[in-house]
């Protein structure tokens, strides 16, 4: 019904006092969208491809260099610390971090998507645990020193963010007790901290995989300088970690991908004008998206809408009373 408005090829004048001429040109806001949608998904597989290679390059690391994995609180349970922090704090958080980028995220109810979002976080921060715990057995049974390393003063910091930044999430955006006011305030912050503790698991991870290098090639015949075949290897693992980081931040800065705010119609706010800011702005994809799925579903709900031969347009709400073809 909308769509049928939206692909008249002329000007209109929208409302009795409005003197604006707008062309509502479907198709190339249609090419705007495919074209939003299409260079995300390309970056999103990208990413996806870039994350599983990074999952597979630690446990291969410790598998074939390292001995593999137990869980007895010997050096093959510390084998398991890489290998959980790499797909919990890097590569499942930043899931959860871009789960508002989803294109089908830009229109319809948001309560699924914040449910998905902080499952995947909370399901991020459990293998983080893990991860930390099997570190701390194995320190614990080797009468190995705890917390000294710049590596751990990082993970400790971060580890720390993730929690508070979890429960403050949950309490504030996804239970229902908060006010507008507050969880808009609380809002940037929120991202603020997302993008902060991203940074600083990138930079924990990269650490870590030096650290494990100096201690593993400190007494070997081949030396870390002399670059042997394990230290290309796990090099080449930190450079797709921050490869990795990079893209997800890059997808979490482009404006048109990002889940418009709420708000765009209100309730009460007429259809017409609403139309005439569709086709006057400049918004994101996201914005153009959501806005047209707003402006239909109140069409269709409400109002019936028809287009005589006659040329003019009848049936419409407030502010929409009178559309006609110009020329």
């Amino acid at each position: 019904m909308l769509n049928d408005l939206l692909k008249v090829p002329h000007f209109i004048r929208i409302g009795a006092s409005a003197t604006t001429l707008v062309s509502l040109s479907l198709s190339l806001k249609e090419r705007l969208l495919r074209m939003a949608v299409g260079w995300f998904y390309l970056s999103f597989y990208a990413l996806c491809f870039l994350g599983l290679m990074c999952i597979i390059l630690t446990i291969c690391w410790m598998q074939l260099w390292h001995g593999g994995f137990a869980w007895d609180g010997t050096i093959l349970m510390f084998n398991y610390h890489p290998v959980l922090m790499v797909v919990g704090l890097v590569v499942l958080y930043s899931a959860a971090s871009l789960v508002y980028r989803l294109p089908r995220s830009w229109v319809g109810p948001k309560l699924p998507w914040k449910i998905g979002h902080a499952a995947l976080h909370l399901l991020a921060f459990i293998l983080t645990v893990l991860g930390m715990v099997a570190v701390f057995q194995f320190h614990h049974h080797s009468k190995v020193a705890k917390l000294y390393s710049l590596h751990s003063w990082l993970g400790i910091v971060t580890v720390f963010l993730f929690a508070c930044q979890w429960f403050l999430g949950f309490a504030v955006f996804l239970l229902p007790w908060a006010s507008v006011w507050l969880r808009s305030l609380l809002k940037p912050i929120h991202l603020f901290f997302g993008v902060i503790i991203l940074s600083l698991s990138i930079a924990s991870v990269i650490s870590g995989i030096n650290e494990k290098l100096f201690f593993s090639l400190n007494n070997a015949t081949q030396p870390y300088s002399s670059l042997p075949s394990e230290a290309i290897f796990a090099n080449s693992l930190g450079m797709l970690v921050v490869i990795f980081g990079l893209l997800v931040l890059y997808i979490l800065l482009v404006s048109s991908w990002k889940r418009p705010e709420p708000g765009i119609l209100t309730e009460g706010q007429a259809p017409g004008s609403v139309l005439l800011s569709l086709v006057t702005s400049s918004r994101t994809p996201g914005a153009w998206l959501h806005l047209l799925w707003q402006v239909e579903t109140r069409l269709t709900v409400h109002h019936t809408v028809t287009w005589p031969a006659g040329g003019t347009v009848t049936g419409l709400p407030e502010g929409m009373e009178r559309l006609k073809p110009l020329g």
